[in-house]
């Protein structure tokens, strides 16, 4: 996986934090830098976190597994991502609420994550450095969740959806290039 993908795939799963982002921005009063950091903290500890840990298991898994890797990767990515397109279409926020103490804030970093644990058993297959590639998910989430709590000031609920939409799209993507490349239909 280069670079490129690797941007792209950082991209596509810190967009669930990034609506969730939106929605903590839209009702937060008086966004102010430290508030739009702690949200970015939250969301990207957690998104580098969870690849490491879906890395190290499904390391423990590659060996037995290593013929279908590419299948497993196609169908992770894209359950991943449908679900993310699915609910970009909903009009809910899922974070209604302001608050930025640790049990909703912890509550809300895992349930974005989550994916991101998905991804990061498909880097184990894919024999991706995980910390270069978890660093940079972490980064790309942090920056993204920043900007959504100030746009979700700012704007409110505009680009929640889209933003989402894109993830999902940008997901099935990468796990069609991934299942293509496997099977030689693809070279690079």
């Amino acid at each position: 996986m280069g670079i490129v993908e690797l941007l792209l795939l950082a991209v596509g799963v810190s967009m669930d934090a990034f609506a969730v982002s939106v929605c903590k921005g839209l009702a937060m009063p008086g966004v102010t830098v430290k508030k739009a950091s702690v949200v970015g903290m939250w969301f990207g500890g957690f998104q580098a976190l969870m690849p490491m840990i879906g890395y190290f298991l499904g390391v423990q898994f590659k060996e037995s597994i290593t013929a279908i890797d590419h299948w497993i990767a196609f169908i992770l990515l894209g359950i991943i991502g449908i679900n993310m397109v699915r609910e970009s279409f909903e009009k809910d926020c899922p974070a209604s609420s302001g608050s930025l103490d640790v049990k909703n804030m912890f509550m809300l970093a895992v349930a974005t994550s989550i994916d991101a644990l998905a991804v990061g058993i498909t880097l184990a297959f894919l024999q991706v450095e995980i910390l270069p590639a978890a660093s940079i998910i972490g980064i790309i989430t942090f920056l993204f969740s920043v900007a959504g709590v100030k746009m979700g000031n700012i704007f409110g609920m505009k680009y929640k959806s889209r933003a989402e939409r894109a993830g999902g799209i940008i997901l099935c993507l990468i796990g069609t290039q991934i299942l293509l490349e496997h099977l030689g239909v693809l070279v690079f």
